[in-house]
């Protein structure tokens, strides 16, 4: 069934917002340079993962987010102010992370905003997913919880186990691998102090996915299920340029993990070669097209479960026609029987 994107104010698609569908509010922080990408992304994963719903996605902006003017032009044409979100009834909610600019979260200029989505969230929605910085703020402004810097970027794919037996991963095959960008860490320790349940972890990358029931059923991820096979490539490409500009003192560190061995051979050439020249015009030598044909992207089917789940909770959330903002009389410690059901035929 199709998945509808309500960018009007008063479109067709409005009439969709009731018993015959799941509603889904993206709030898309990505750089001027990710947003459209990231937005198909969510949408490509979503629709493979509930694909006999009706499914209307809403699409959300915060303007205290650093913007060229184009940019700002585009998403008013297609996104709403953040600030209609808090009138707007949704049953899930995704909200994406942003590349960090200061050292403390609550420096950030949108931090405000990010908390009173927390707030909301926890009481207007079924279910939100926090991803990469945006679950870094959701955690520090429910409970305290501080990122830790890390030594160097967090950057490439890693295998991840499983921590603990949950819905949200039953039946996904171990290890599977899942891509991480980030440059600050959550403590598993920290987190399960706080009552948060660590899901998958990997040795190299910590923790991966963890959750926690406090009104809405929060589920975090510290790395990127919804990439695509390049877009740890378009990444490196980036940093690469940045350094070559002069806007970073390091060439970037090749991703872990995600280069075949001729890949890497070639990624370390143009390294060597742009650290003896540093010019800004090498970039255009920069080797994507041979890079990007030995890609491919193992961690789609572990994402489609997972999100098949999630999706497959609102519905059943959405069945019991209960008021969100009402205590739950089901978290994922007893999940409804629809659920179960529709996992059966989830992705492996």
């Amino acid at each position: 069934m199709p998945l509808f994107i309500d960018s009007a104010r008063f479109g067709s698609a409005a009439g969709l917002n009731g018993g015959n569908c799941i509603t889904i509010g993206l709030v898309n922080n990505m750089p001027d340079a990710a947003v459209e990408a990231t937005e198909r992304r969510f949408v490509d994963l979503i629709r493979q993962a509930a694909p006999d719903a009706v499914v209307l996605l809403k699409l959300f902006a915060i303007p205290e987010l650093p913007r060229s003017d184009a940019m700002r032009a585009e998403l008013a044409e297609r996104y709403r102010d953040i600030s209609e979100l808090w009138d707007t009834p949704v049953d899930g909610l995704i909200v994406t992370g942003t590349e960090p600019r200061a050292k403390n979260l609550k420096d950030e200029p949108y931090w405000q905003t990010l908390s009173a989505i927390v707030d909301w969230a926890r009481v207007h929605t079924a279910s939100t997913i926090w991803s990469c910085l945006a679950a870094h703020a959701a955690v520090l402004h429910a409970d305290g919880v501080e990122r830790r810097p890390l030594k160097q970027k967090l950057f490439g794919t890693f295998a991840c186990a499983l921590a603990a037996d949950h819905p949200m991963t039953h039946d996904v095959t171990v290890p599977f691998t899942v891509p991480h960008s980030r440059y600050n860490d959550l403590p598993a320790r920290t987190l399960k102090a706080a009552g948060y349940k660590i899901l998958s972890q990997s040795p190299e990358a910590g923790v991966d996915i963890f959750a926690k029931q406090d009104g809405s059923f929060f589920l975090f991820f510290q790395g990127h299920p919804e990439y695509d096979a390049d877009t740890l490539l378009r990444e490196y490409r980036r940093d690469a340029a940045r350094f070559l500009a002069g806007e970073r003192d390091k060439y970037p560190a090749m991703p872990l993990h995600y280069f075949n061995d001729e890949a890497a051979v070639l990624a370390d050439a143009f390294a060597a070669r742009a650290r003896v020249e540093q010019d800004n015009a090498l970039i255009g030598e920069f080797p994507n097209a041979a890079l990007e044909a030995g890609l491919d992207n193992p961690w789609r089917q572990s994402a489609l479960g997972i999100y098949q789940k999630w999706t497959a909770y609102l519905r059943a959330r959405k069945a019991e026609r209960r008021p969100l903002g009402m205590p739950l009389r089901r978290t994922w410690r007893d999940w409804p029987l629809p659920l179960r059901q529709a996992s059966e035929g989830s992705p492996r």
